[in-house]
């Protein structure tokens, strides 16, 4: 009788539960995207497991492919599963991993002495402490965790699921290596539309001045990102007044507020690399909700187009102003907000406090703040602390007007400091090494133990589409070394850039933004 009931059990999940492609493998899919769902909610246990090298697969390879009953007892497996099949969303499984790993979290982050293996094998037994009495709480904190979920982070990864495994190898990636989870545009319009609670967004345009004047999003907060270099206090002043401004139009219950910050750019991988810059400030900080409008202004520009945002009938015409006032076809800086007068003065007030805060010039200042320390003094190791303190130097800067060895090369590639991520990747980006550089592989740890070596900063290379590359700085008296890691190929790496101290003007600027 009771082989008869559990075969009947067995049939009953079987034929109900969804047909799911999981890609259940070390550095699967599904584990990039269970990484941005953690760095989304929970940003510094996601720090903290990136800086021990731990990725989801190590630990939640099995609570994925079993479901939990790998772990669990037969009694608490059904009831996960009965819940999971009343949920009717094959997503739903994320947000109970997630429940699992945050009620570990504190004591994961107070063992900061455990090696990466105890903690793995402390994450992975977790679920194994569940029993009848946990679900319902499971379940409900899962549920509201969910709710806090963009819509974007199911409908942009439907091709998880199913038998067919189309369209899943082009997209990989994108989500190894994506900066943080995106958003459409139409859930950006029609979140904010949306009354009572729910996802809504504070929109941060991270455009130059110019094209922000020309046409934006009438409730987005101006963030000028070239700031972050031209200006490093100015910007640091900027990001207070931003989150001040969310603050306010949070309480004002205007459309303009909302808890997540979702930051746009042009859409064009070039113009987009300092807003990168900004989101990994942001992410570095820990700052929950963060997230990028995909595709950027232009898929906004598209978007309203495609709707045909000038018709009668249609309700987005004022989404889209003009600091100047002109218009476009696809923009009504005097339309009329469904929510009356209280929003339209809210909108109002982001615009002016954007447009206090913007720069007055685009040219990059001399004064940067550069680690690049006079050859003639020895070399101390360096701070990375947010925000840039103002610093007294007696160090020599490098000058514009100086112009020894090899001249830039034209490449903009964006280093953060800290821990590696393992990104699966052999990609290299030619264009980013000189002719004697190009193919040439040396051994990491040879060269970081080299007597000439002053500084070794293991890093990330931050590319202008958002991708990230691990890798290593070495700095020498005269000479800075990029060398990216060769996944493949562990303790190799590939001489990315060879650029003599005196010469790198340009891309001296840009590593600055790492002593954030």
């Amino acid at each position: 009788m009771g082989w008869h009931f559990r075969l009947a059990r067995t049939e009953h999940y079987s034929q109900r539960l969804p047909a799911v492609y999981w890609d259940c493998s070390q550095k699967g899919r599904p584990f990039h995207l269970f990484r941005l769902l953690i760095q989304y909610h929970e940003p510094e246990l996601c720090s903290y497991l990136d800086t021990k090298k731990i990725t989801p697969d190590s630990y939640a390879l099995n609570w994925l492919g079993s479901l939990f009953a790998c772990y669990c007892s037969i009694e608490v497996t059904q009831a996960i599963w009965d819940g999971y099949l009343q949920q009717a969303d094959p997503f739903f499984i994320y947000f109970l991993m997630l429940i699992i790993l945050v009620n570990a979290k504190e004591v994961i982050l107070t063992q900061e002495s455990d090696s990466k293996e105890e903690v793995i094998q402390f994450l992975e037994n977790t679920p194994s402490s569940l029993n009848l009495e946990d679900i319902e709480d499971l379940f409900s904190l899962a549920q509201y965790y969910c709710s806090k979920t963009p819509a974007s982070f199911r409908k942009d990864n439907h091709h998880l699921f199913g038998s067919t495994l189309l369209g899943i190898k082009d997209d990989d990636a994108d989500l190894s290596q994506a900066l943080c989870l995106a958003i459409s545009v139409s859930e950006i319009l029609q979140a904010n539309q949306l009354q009572g609670e729910g996802v809504r967004f504070f929109v941060v345009d991270c455009r130059p001045a110019e094209q922000y004047n020309a046409g934006h999003l009438s409730t987005a907060f101006h963030l000028d990102s070239d700031l972050m270099l031209q200006n490093p206090s100015e910007f640091a002043q900027s990001v207070k007044s931003l989150l001040e401004a969310q603050k306010q139009s949070i309480e004002s219950g205007s459309i303009a507020g909302g808890e997540h910050l979702c930051f746009m750019g042009s859409g064009r991988e070039e113009e987009d690399m300092y807003m990168n810059m900004v989101l990994a400030h942001f992410l570095q900080k820990n700052k929950e909700y963060v997230s990028i409008a995909s595709g950027g202004f232009m898929a906004l520009q598209q978007h309203l187009a495609d709707i045909n945002v000038d018709g009668p009938e249609n309700g987005y015409g004022h989404w889209i102003a003009s600091t100047s006032g002109s218009r476009s076809s696809i923009n009504s800086v005097d339309g009329e907000s469904s929510n009356g007068s209280n929003d339209r003065g809210m909108k109002s007030l982001v615009n002016k406090m954007t447009v206090a805060l913007k720069t007055k010039s685009v040219n990059v200042r001399e004064k940067v703040i550069s680690f690049i320390e006079n050859t003639s003094t020895p070399v101390d190791r360096m701070s990375f602390n947010l925000p840039w303190p103002d610093r007294s130097c007696t160090e020599r800067h490098v000058s514009s007007s100086d112009r020894v060895g090899k001249p830039y090369r034209g490449v903009k590639p964006v280093f953060s400091i800290g821990d590696e991520e393992e990104y699966d990747t052999d990609e290299i980006d030619s264009s980013s090494m000189s002719d004697d550089d190009r193919k040439e592989v040396v051994n990491i740890q040879t060269w970081i133990n080299k007597p000439d070596v002053k500084h070794h900063f293991p890093c990330k290379e931050v590319k202008e589409s958002g991708h990230m590359f691990p890798s290593h700085l070495l700095v020498t008296a005269t000479h800075m070394y990029c060398l990216r890691e060769i996944v493949s190929r562990k303790g190799l790496a590939y001489i990315q850039s060879r650029q003599a101290l005196n010469s790198v003007v340009k891309i001296t600027m840009e590593i600055a933004v790492l002593q954030e």
